[in-house]
């Protein structure tokens, strides 16, 4: 299975004030810190080894996660430094931990759908990278891929079109190859990289049918929580 690579740097803004003195992967989600519900999920996926791409208050995120996850995932760290690199930056910046190959999904989603079935459409596309998709039409935020038969053909997260009826899931698959070439030493956003990509044909898509959670707000937090008390008292 891919490495995966964790983006958990960013400042949570939209939930403080909890976020004020706690990274946003260590926010209590039914008891338990978020980025381990994460990292279960993973393993149970059959992942052995994680980057945790961090940046604000990242070495508490390190003091309680470790080097081990669970099932002996091993388990990387890759720190923003003094200034934030932006979610494309920080995973050219961790490359060396990832390989040639991997996973990416964002610090605050869980992601309950086939990360295999990912993987295998990922290797047969040909393309440098793959974006899972999932039909929105408007129901959980703005809708920003145009997929059709199979095909992604075009991903905007500035300026969605009318013809956008489908939401990036969360999880990408990338080849180190996309991240060549000049930036500038400036910070970079891996929606921009995705829309880039989308525009010259060289970003796959992969269509996924299970709802997403996220706690990135405070109404997704409240959700994703609900989401685990049914789960787990059932």
């Amino acid at each position: 299975m891919l490495p995966v690579a964790i983006l958990a740097g960013g400042l949570a803004t939209r939930l403080h004030p909890i976020s004020r003195s706690v990274p946003k992967a260590l926010v209590d989600v039914a008891g338990w810190p978020f980025v381990k519900r994460q990292l279960e999920l993973l393993a149970s996926q059959g992942v052995r080894h994680v980057v945790l791409c961090v940046g604000y208050l990242g070495e508490q995120i390190r003091l309680e996660v470790g080097d081990r996850g669970p099932h002996g995932m091993e388990i990387g760290y890759s720190f923003d430094g003094p200034r934030l690199l932006g979610t494309a930056g920080a995973l050219r910046q961790a490359l060396p931990l990832l390989g040639h190959r991997f996973f990416v999904l964002y610090g605050d989603s869980y992601l309950p759908t086939d990360f295999r079935a990912v993987e295998g459409a990922f290797l047969v596309s040909g393309r440098p990278a793959l974006m899972t998709v999932l039909r929105n039409e408007g129901r959980w935020d703005r809708s920003n891929v145009e997929f059709r038969d199979g095909v992604l053909v075009r991903y905007d997260k500035r300026q969605p079109r009318a013809e956008m009826t489908y939401i990036d899931y969360g999880l990408g698959a990338l080849s180190a190859e996309v991240f060549e070439g000049p930036t500038g030493g400036e910070p970079f956003d891996l929606a921009d990289l995705y829309a880039s990509l989308s525009e010259r044909g060289l970003l796959a898509g992969h269509e996924v049918s299970e709802k997403f959670y996220e706690i990135g707000s405070q109404q997704g937090l409240r959700d994703t929580i609900e989401y685990f008390r049914t789960k787990e008292a059932s």
